[in-house]
């Protein structure tokens, strides 16, 4: 259980660098958003598995935090976006 959980968090990360690949270069907003909103949710992930493999509970408070955030972040930034695309 314990590689399982070890080999999980390896791919996250990995994974989480290729989104932030896509974030970093990504033609337009659309996907610079979308990749964005992928790397947070790998992150959670991340938290998450942490969690259970340390078996330490304030992992899971950080990560319910971390994805309050996360979420007001991407409306914010949509509704930056939409409004710039209105006026513009």
């Amino acid at each position: 259980m314990d590689v399982m959980l070890r080999f999980m968090i390896y791919f996250f990360l990995a994974s989480s660098v290729v989104g932030m690949v896509r974030t970093l270069i990504g033609p337009t907003v659309v996907d610079r958003m979308i990749g964005l909103n992928i790397v947070a949710s790998q992150i959670l992930a991340l938290l998450v598995l942490v969690a259970v493999s340390e078996a330490r509970s304030v992992y899971l408070d950080v990560a319910l935090v971390y994805d309050i955030f996360g979420f007001v972040g991407i409306l914010a930034i949509a509704r930056y976006v939409d409004s710039k695309e209105a006026s513009g």
